[in-house]
């Protein structure tokens, strides 16, 4: 049997000319030319006409369907620039483009940013009568959501000030983290190889192999080469803990993650529901690595051996295999699916090479709703690569279905972008499960239940992470690296119980987490996502055909509703323990097939 990893990788990358032909297209500064024109009209013909005692539903209404449509053709030099960046971070050139890309769109940004200022002050009983009115209808949930922000938001010029210093500031910190860490070279010395030059995602690909001295090696090159740059890193985090420290005093924000709270449209006592269920929950990781100790035969389960395979080899899956087995699981459920999620393939809508110079992890662009969405991730024909591919896709359908909506309500908040991502997961799972003989299938049981804890454990770990780092640089100052690893190791080694040892390696490995740097507080809403959609993949089983059509509704009407509301036509009432209950016991559920068909296995020995 082939080893994944000596097949060649696909030669798959994408086209985005439908957004720019390349970096010295003249239709890039001619959108920056008319938009900046556009901006100056835009504010001489609305400033002081919001937040006004005889606001129509005429110019409420026109503001924000001008101010759509300039922020959804400066999307489109933004989006290229980052997904150029995604897949060449090391060339100077796109580094440099996309900043001047970032310094354009704030230049024109503080022309505009009276308006959401004045919609945010407007007196209520001014302004709710008009969001009935047909012309203000659609955007009501964008009035809402941005309304919620009042209590926080600062002067004009104060905001101006924050916004022009922010691409020096915070997000020049984050791209330094991103270069750094994706063109750092690891030393990998495999046991009887020679060493050799290896990327982030190279080496954390090699945690999952099944030789656990290969294992151990990469373990080893993973925590060498974290610590070539833990200065660099460490001082980075600390700024940015700071940097959001000085932003929410400023703003009066009562809780570090209030601000992720607001964009997430969740109320703080919703998200500490959900993350005391994570951790009440905590026995069902424990339970299952319980097992993998087992099966694996050692005394001792630690870091490098989480996401060890079961067996000795897994079958490679080369590229056309997973593309066949990803569209043959969607259009099981549904057609529009797999019609939609084609696209990606046929149009070249994804890049999945790994090569030098690329991002690790795997992410959907949405872009705008007048192009189409691009998905990312590096293929290396392992079968985690074709359930990340269906993730991805699944993504890829939400944004291509969404973009019937226009700009403001195209995509929906974090907790609900996992919808299809997660769904359609669990539609190749089902359909490789079902055509699997019994080693397969406890193969299949321990990726998928692993994956499941990553999304929704180990995120709620990595949330509680941190609030902690957050709170200790605010009370006691800068956090030295060995302080970052303690919080660290205690929060994921609460998870695995007894069932895995923690090792001092693992100490450091918090440092390669993206989503601390630039999206603070992200990683709860995967918690969220995850159970939400096993909750609904089992309403969609009970359910039937009948399901498919109100399934595809929410995901074609994006970020247009609330999240409540969005839920309710699929009958879900996000505030209920008992929904979120339903998502662990689906969990408890996988915990103990992989119990029964692991005593089966063992009895048939």
């Amino acid at each position: 049997m082939s080893d994944a990893a000596s097949l060649p990788v696909p030669n798959v990358r994408w086209d985005l000319s439908v957004l720019f032909s390349g970096l010295e297209d003249p239709a890039i500064q001619a959108t920056w030319t008319d938009a900046r024109a556009k901006c100056e009209a835009y504010a001489a013909k609305y400033r002081g006409k919001i937040n006004d005692a005889g606001l129509t539903a005429e110019v409420l209404a026109g503001s924000i369907q001008e101010l759509e449509a300039i922020s959804n053709e400066i999307a489109k030099p933004l989006s290229y620039a980052n997904l150029l960046f995604s897949t060449d971070s090391a060339n100077a050139q796109i580094g440099a483009f996309m900043q001047k890309q970032r310094e354009l769109a704030t230049e024109l940004s503080v022309l505009t940013l009276f308006a959401e200022l004045e919609l945010q002050q407007v007196d209520a009983a001014i302004i709710d009568p008009l969001l009935a009115d047909p012309a203000v209808a659609p955007y009501r949930h964008f009035i809402e959501a941005s309304r919620r922000y009042q209590p926080y938001r600062l002067s004009e010029a104060e905001e101006v000030i924050l916004e022009e210093t922010a691409n020096t500031g915070s997000r020049a910190w984050v791209r330094l983290f991103e270069e750094v860490t994706t063109n750092h070279v690891f030393t990998l010395q495999l046991p009887g190889e020679e060493p050799k030059s290896a990327t982030e995602q190279e080496v954390l690909t090699l945690l999952r192999d099944a030789d656990r001295s290969k294992r151990l090696a990469t373990a080893e090159s993973l925590t060498a080469g974290l610590l070539e740059i833990n200065r660099v890193i460490t001082f980075v985090y600390n700024n940015l803990l700071q940097d959001k420290a000085v932003e929410d005093r400023l703003r009066n924000m009562p809780e570090p993650e209030t601000s992720r709270h607001l964009s997430n449209e969740l109320d703080s006592e919703t998200v500490n529901l959900v993350m005391r269920l994570c951790r009440e929950n905590y026995g069902l990781v424990e339970r299952y690595y319980l097992v993998k100790r087992d099966a694996l035969g050692l005394p001792e389960l630690t870091h490098i051996d989480r996401y060890a395979p079961l067996f000795e080899s897994e079958a490679p899956v080369e590229w056309p295999e997973a593309k066949e087995i990803v569209l043959d699981a969607f259009g099981q459920f549904s057609p529009t699916l797999k019609d939609r999620a084609a696209e990606f393939f046929d149009k070249n809508w994804i890049d999945a090479e790994p090569r030098k110079g690329k991002q690790g992890g795997a992410f959907c662009s949405y872009v705008t709703p007048d192009t189409h969405p691009f998905v990312f991730q590096s293929y290396m024909n392992r079968m985690d690569d074709v359930m990340t591919l269906a993730h991805e896709l699944g993504h890829g359908v939400h944004a291509s279905l969404s973009r019937e909506q226009s700009y403001f309500n195209f995509h929906g908040t974090l907790p609900l972008a996992e919808l299809a991502s997660t769904f359609g997961e669990m539609l190749v799972f089902e359909k490789l499960v079902a055509k699997a003989n019994l080693e397969d299938k406890l193969a299949l049981y321990a990726d998928k239940a692993e994956g499941i804890f990553a999304t929704v454990f180990r995120q709620a770990a990595m949330f509680s992470f941190e609030q902690k780092c957050h709170r200790a640089r605010r009370e006691t100052g800068e956090l030295s690296s060995e302080q970052f690893g303690e919080i660290w190791q205690a929060e994921l080694q609460a998870m695995f119980g007894t069932s895995v040892t923690m090792g001092d390696q693992h100490k450091h490995w918090w440092s390669y987490v993206g989503h601390f740097f630039f999206a603070p507080f992200y990683v709860y809403a995967y918690s969220f996502g995850e159970l939400l959609v096993l909750s609904l993949y089992e309403k969609a089983k009970q359910e039937g055909p009948s399901f498919e059509a109100k399934y595809l509704e929410v995901l074609r009407l994006g970020g247009s509703k609330s999240p409540d509301e969005l839920m309710a036509i699929v009958g879900v009432d996000l505030h209920s323990p008992e929904f979120w209950q339903g998502g662990f016991a689906v969990i408890e559920r996988f915990v103990s097939t992989f119990e029964e068909l692991w005593a089966e296995h063992s009895a048939a020995k």
